[in-house]
């Protein structure tokens, strides 16, 4: 079995992993960076999900690194796709004009883009990238983490990694499962945490739904419709008791109110602004990812759309701390659950003209980089997340708590977020909660474990709640989790200590926190007055 040392082991190639080695690396440090897919950048690509930002992100409220991804993304279609001029000229190009994000694109331009980042890394040797490599067991000794076991996905060699400091930037908190490092899945109760929104009893299995994500366009007048879903019959009589229809269908609750919407769906409209009127209803535009009026005539036959939709999250059961085999059936079930969906609309979604169906949609596999045409990886949007020295709760980041004051100022912030507190439907039945919240902070104790010293959790693993984590887990927040826990790692590396001591010692932590705004991290955000601490 071969052995691998390095200064700071990351198993995950999501953003909050490539954030962290980004930053490990470039302070002087040898990374070791694994992924169980072949491409780097989680959510933003092996999961095909745009971006999911808020509406400052275009001048403040993210990583400088991050702005410099999202740079990289919009200087890649300028170098190498058939822009016209005009997409060309625009500062803020969002090559799909979806409305979900101000830079809807394709998945493959976000991995160029990350690998551009990580590129000179690798070549001076300080980063190491272990691609198709899953952990399967650690080795501890009391409150630290010694190894991690990596399992070559296409039947090569075991892997036994060693590090001094380990970051665990899976999408589901993998080794804090396999080093018994304390952590919590699913909806905590009310009496534990006091939270508005929280569950009136301890729900462990009660997650957020997952989705496998997938890309189309539409070619008039030639059918591309796919053998029928193994689970079609299954998931076109499906019904769930909180869902205002069938689940293939194109109705769901509206998030906010829970009253049912019925949204449109028209391949290619002529709709240019999909924030306002009927527009914002039509799940074409959603997350469209190229808008064929972006490019020189005739390059693009049709739009790229995809198709992350309520009708396909799945929420009949957990893959989380669940047995194997029932995780699969959860797994395969998804997969049916989207191309199920597809098969609908190709062959029986009604359409303006009275008839049904739309076979010119084409399954775009080569988008995603799969066979199957279904993203690499699920997206999944709740991870196992760890006991922390510090839990956000719903009442330090919710607007109708916080009201004027905005979300609490932590001392101990090393980054900052903002989105609405957004969980999907549940594998314990509940229904979308969907509220404001205010611009938050990232304190330093959501990313301490209560017991084990040097394992920092780098995705959508912190200390946050079953609440909380619907505004934490977005693409911006998890970059910076990753980044903060990247300089963390870094800074313990060349001052001798262990992260817990860098928050505990006043000197550290300000030494720490300037370290960070030199990086270019906000550790607040801007006020508008000063009474107003939210943009």
């Amino acid at each position: 079995m071969a052995e691998i040392e390095s200064d700071v082991l990351i198993v995950g190639g999501g953003l909050g992993g490539v954030a962290a080695a980004l930053a490990a690396a470039r302070h002087g440090h040898r990374v070791v960076l694994t992924e169980v897919t072949d491409w780097l950048g989680g959510q933003l690509t092996q999961q095909a999900v745009p971006p999911d930002e808020h509406p400052y992100i275009e001048q403040f409220g993210c990583t400088r690194t991050y702005r410099l991804l999202r740079h990289r993304i919009r200087e890649l279609y300028r170098a190498y796709y058939p822009l016209t001029r005009e997409a060309r000229s625009d500062p803020h190009l969002n090559p799909g004009n979806g409305w979900v994000s101000g830079l809807c694109h394709e998945p493959r331009v976000a991995l160029l883009a990350i690998e551009s980042l990580l590129m000179p890394l690798q070549s001076s040797g300080l980063l190491r990238v272990l691609l198709h490599h899953e952990p399967i067991d650690a080795e501890t000794d009391g409150d630290r983490v010694l190894s991690v076991r990596l399992q070559d996905c296409n039947g090569g060699e075991d892997v036994v990694a060693c590090a001094p400091l380990m970051l665990d930037a899976t999408e589901t908190g993998e080794l804090l499962s396999l080093t018994k490092t304390e952590y919590v899945t699913g909806a905590e109760s009310r009496s534990e945490t006091a939270e508005p929104h929280a569950s009136h009893e301890r729900r462990q299995l009660n997650m957020q739904a997952i989705t496998f994500c997938f890309a189309i366009d539409h070619l008039y007048g030639e059918d591309h419709t796919i053998d029928r879903p193994e689970r079609y019959g299954f998931w076109r009589s499906y019904k769930a008791p909180f869902w205002p229809g069938r689940q293939l269908g194109l109705n769901s609750p509206e998030p906010q109110t829970l009253e049912p919407l019925e949204h449109t769906f028209t391949p290619n409209p002529n709709l240019q602004d999909g924030r306002r009127g009927p527009a914002s209803k039509e799940l074409w535009l959603f997350r469209r990812i190229a808008d064929r009026a972006n490019f020189a005539p005739g390059r693009y036959k049709s739009d790229i759309t995809l198709v992350n939709w309520p009708m396909i999250d799945y929420f009949d059961g957990p893959i989380l701390d669940v047995p194997q085999q029932e995780a699969s059936r959860h797994l395969d079930d998804a997969r049916q659950l989207s191309l199920s969906f597809l098969y609908w609309l190709q062959t029986e979604a009604p359409r303006p003209d009275g008839g049904e169906g739309y076979p010119g949609l084409r399954l775009r596999a080569d988008v995603v980089g799969t066979k199957d045409g279904l993203a690499k990886h699920p997206y999944i949007r709740e991870s196992r997340r760890i006991r922390a020295l510090y839990t956000v709760v719903e009442q330090d980041v919710a607007a109708e708590v916080r009201g004027d004051a905005g979300a609490v100022l932590y001392p101990d912030s090393v980054g900052i977020g903002s989105y609405r507190i957004d969980l999907h439907p549940s594998t314990g039945g509940d229904n979308y909660v969907d509220i404001p919240a205010c611009p938050f902070e990232l304190p330093l104790g959501a990313l301490l474990p209560v017991r084990v010293r040097n394992l920092i959790p780098a995705s959508k693993n912190i200390g946050t709640t079953h609440v909380t984590n619907g505004c934490y887990r977005l693409h911006p927040v998890e970059w910076n989790v990753g980044e903060a826990a990247g300089l963390l790692s870094a800074y313990c590396l060349s001052r001798k200590v262990d992260p817990h001591q860098v928050r505990e010692q006043e000197g550290h932590l300000q030494d720490f926190r300037s370290l960070l705004v030199r990086e270019g991290i906000e550790l607040h955000w801007p006020r508008v007055s000063s009474a107003d601490p939210c943009p």
